[in-house]
Order: C-alpha cells, then sequence, then structure tokens
C-alpha cells in the first residue's frame, strides 16, 4: 500500500461476506466507481482466494488489503494471497509486531483514548477507531485535542452526509461497508447501486 496515495483520497471500502463467484465483476465495479482502497474481511468464506483473485483483477489499479486479522496466522495467509495493508478490529500485539517487522502498513482498532495512543505508539499507519457511529465526530475532536499527531480512520456509521463532519473534527480518512455493499445489492449483483453509492462517498470528500 502506497500512504501516501491513500491519503489523497482517504476512503476505504470493506468488503466483507463477498461470495467468490462475483469478485472479478464487482472489483471492475470499484475501480470504474473510483474508489482506489478496498479491504477483504479475513472472516469472508475463501477470503485468501478472493484476495488473490482481487488482487490479480485489480493489475494494481486498486489498493488491496485484508481486514480482521486477529493472529499471525491469518498475517501471514493474508499477505501470501497478496494483500498490501492490513486491518484489525482490536490491537493484537504479534500482529502489529510483524506487520512494523515486514513493513506492512497496518490499521489497528482502538476506541479509548489509551488503546488509541498505544496503537499509534506502536506502529500503526492510521488508528481505526471503531465503531466510530456510537461517538460521532465530536469524539475525534476531543481526542485529537491531546494528540494532535495521531491519524484517526472512522469506520462504522460514516456517511455521505457525516463524512465531511468526522474529516473537520480530524480524522484522517474514513471506511465504509455494509452501507454500500449491501447483502441484498450484492445478491442481485446491482452493481449500478453500489457504484452509485460509491461516487457519492468520493464526491463527498472535502477539497
Amino acid at each position: 500500500m502506497d500512504i501516501v496515495k491513500f491519503r489523497k483520497q482517504p476512503l476505504m471500502g470493506i468488503l466483507r461476506g463477498v461470495e467468490a463467484d462475483i469478485i472479478e465483476a464487482l472489483v471492475e465495479c470499484v475501480i470504474d466507481a473510483g474508489l482506489k482502497t478496498l479491504e477483504i474481511t479475513m472472516n469472508t468464506k475463501d477470503a485468501p482466494k478472493i484476495i488473490k483473485r482481487a488482487v490479480r483483477i485489480s493489475k494494481n489499479r486498486l489498493m488491496l488489503g485484508a481486514g480482521t486479522v486477529l493472529s499471525v496466522e491469518d498475517l501471514e495467509i493474508a499477505l501470501e494471497a497478496g494483500a498490501t495493508f492490513i486491518v484489525t478490529p482490536i490491537f493484537v500485539k504479534e500482529v502489529m509486531s510483524h506487520c512494523f517487522k515486514y513493513k506492512v502498513p497496518i490499521f489497528p482498532g482502538a476506541l479509548t483514548p489509551s488503546e488509541i495512543h498505544n496503537a499509534w505508539d506502536k506502529g500503526a499507519a492510521m488508528v481505526k477507531v471503531f465503531p466510530a457511529k456510537f461517538f460521532g465526530p465530536e469524539y475525534f475532536k476531543e481526542i485529537k485535542g491531546p494528540f494532535n499527531n495521531i491519524e484517526l480512520l472512522a469506520c462504522a456509521g460514516v456517511t455521505p452526509e457525516n463524512l465531511k463532519d468526522y474529516f473537520a473534527c480530524g480524522a484522517s480518512a474514513v471506511s465504509f461497508g455494509a452501507s454500500v455493499f449491501r447483502p441484498d445489492w450484492l445478491l442481485k449483483k446491482d452493481f449500478s447501486s453500489i457504484s452509485s453509492s460509491i461516487q457519492q462517498f468520493i464526491k463527498a470528500l472535502p477539497k
């Protein structure tokens, strides 16, 4: 992952529970919509195969990573499949250490001030504040008070309507998942609706 490139379009899509048979069309949909960064969670059935296929299809047009990585075993499988960054829902010391060793950008999940500071101190590319929706943008403003140097990724509850509020309050990036990659849209292969939703996020980014 090119973290500088990510900062230019600080949006991360989260793909969970997708079926392997639609990944080719879905990756093309995501790329055509203009999204640059996509995370595929490791608790998705056949996740390594899906990541590997997505990497092959994207041909470097998309930065692809693995999410919900909770063990070194999962980390190694994800990296072998071609993931270029790692996302975790919590701080996992061993995973953090290995990512630092391998120079792989990692976005560890944290919520409290102590957790956020600890994750940043151990080498996070950005700290994923999760679940952000229960605290809202104002929480980011409070966190950035004492920790103005820590980069934060808002995860859960971000919408095109409140996205600018998160950035205004100190978020460096945001992510979205099931609100865009809706199970019913995936089941119906409604790529048009998915593409439109992605574009709404992109258009809402602060200029």
